[in-house]
């Protein structure tokens, strides 16, 4: 019988070379090995795009070897969509949204297919959108969840600055909003800091931490007057947004 294991470090060697065919052979083969088609994106594709991130970061892969990984990726990602089914309806939505970058767009896309996957109606606004607009299409929709996937500090203040406008304006008051990706990963309690309600370390946990999460709990003003806020650790994510 045939290893189900996932061939990640096959994927990588031919992934950092930009060999496009040679990785999708090895996507083809474990495709057809899988249990259920959301193990190509949490035992191959996401690992796999988590080591190019890593690897850039840490200046071991140069730029035209990280743009091809990332293509390549993303074309297989697109593939695992058309078998991932058409499940019953949890009739729960959720809007998803990330930093500008293309590795940025490829976990959110992923992370955006999983839901969808489990039933959770997903509207994916990527990269670059303007905040007044994200707000905007928040009051439209009603999500029971926002998801904020971000890889880099430089969108970190954007994200703060977005989560801080819904708060004060009172839009969607009992929708959660979840923080993920790499730069999060990286900085404990990041997620807090930016005045995050949920936090997923991957796609995977994403869903799982949605799916047994409640409505958020809007806290009543206390009769004294508005509650202190909780003096938070200045992060240097952070430089441009006040404490």
């Amino acid at each position: 019988m045939a290893s189900s294991s996932p061939p990640l470090e096959a994927y990588m060697w031919h992934l950092l070379q930009g060999r496009r065919q040679q990785c999708r052979e090895i996507f083809e083969d474990f495709r057809q090995r899988c249990a259920a088609p959301v193990q190509l994106f949490s035992e191959l594709l996401w690992p796999a795009m988590e080591t190019v991130e890593r690897l850039y970061r840490e200046d071991r892969i140069n730029t035209a070897a990280e743009h091809m990984a990332t293509r390549i990726n993303r074309q297989l990602v697109d593939q695992v969509r058309q078998h991932l089914g058409r499940p019953e309806p949890r009739h729960k939505r959720v809007v998803v949204v990330c930093g500008d970058g293309e590795p940025e767009e490829l976990g959110a896309q992923m992370t955006a297919d999983i839901f969808e996957a489990d039933g959770w109606e997903v509207f994916f606004v990527g990269g670059g959108t303007p905040n007044d607009e994200i707000i905007t299409l928040l009051g439209e929709l009603r999500p029971d969840l926002l998801l904020i996937y971000g890889t880099t500090p430089q969108g970190v203040p954007g994200a703060r600055q977005l989560i801080d406008t819904l708060r004060e304006i009172g839009t969607c008051s009992t929708m959660n909003v979840m923080i993920s990706g790499g730069v999060f990963n990286r900085a404990d309690g990041l997620w807090e800091e930016i005045n995050g309600d949920l936090f997923a370390p991957s796609a995977v946990d994403a869903l799982r931490i949605a799916n047994q999460a409640g409505p958020r709990v809007v806290q009543s003003p206390s009769p004294s007057g508005p509650k202190k806020r909780r003096r938070r650790r200045r992060s240097p994510y952070l430089p441009s947004v006040p404490a």
